[in-house]
């Protein structure tokens, strides 16, 4: 099982990136998806997830300026995030995991390889 994070970038504050997630998971319709963060010298952060059903949670520190969604038809999820500010810059890794109950879920079973998010002031 692969989950391939693209998208990242260089942008300035107030810009917008989408990011991109493929998953190589044919269960992946049953599937939450979130989108989690790591800046440096800081603990990994969740930030986003979509159920299986499209019920999305959001971190408070991006309530209001991310949006995730997912596609399952191409097995992708993606996080359009718009009024990034530094304090948004972090490597960015999707994960995956079959799991259909309420709220996201307290484990991810599938991760990506991160891809690098960079807000410039």
């Amino acid at each position: 099982v692969q989950l391939q994070a693209s998208g990242g970038g260089l942008v300035q504050a107030g810009g917008s990136l989408r990011l991109s997630c493929a998953a190589s998971l044919r269960t992946f319709s049953s599937c939450a998806a979130g989108w989690f963060r790591q800046a440096p010298g800081k603990e990994r952060e969740w930030i986003a997830t979509i159920a299986w059903d499209y019920a999305t949670y959001y971190a408070d520190s991006v309530k209001g300026r991310f949006t995730i969604s997912r596609d399952n038809t191409k097995n992708t999820v993606a996080l359009q995030m718009d009024g990034l500010t530094p304090k948004d810059t972090a490597v960015y890794y999707c994960a995956a995991r079959e799991y259909h109950g309420t709220g996201p879920p307290q484990g991810y079973d599938y991760w990506g390889q991160g891809t690098q998010v960079t807000v410039s002031s």
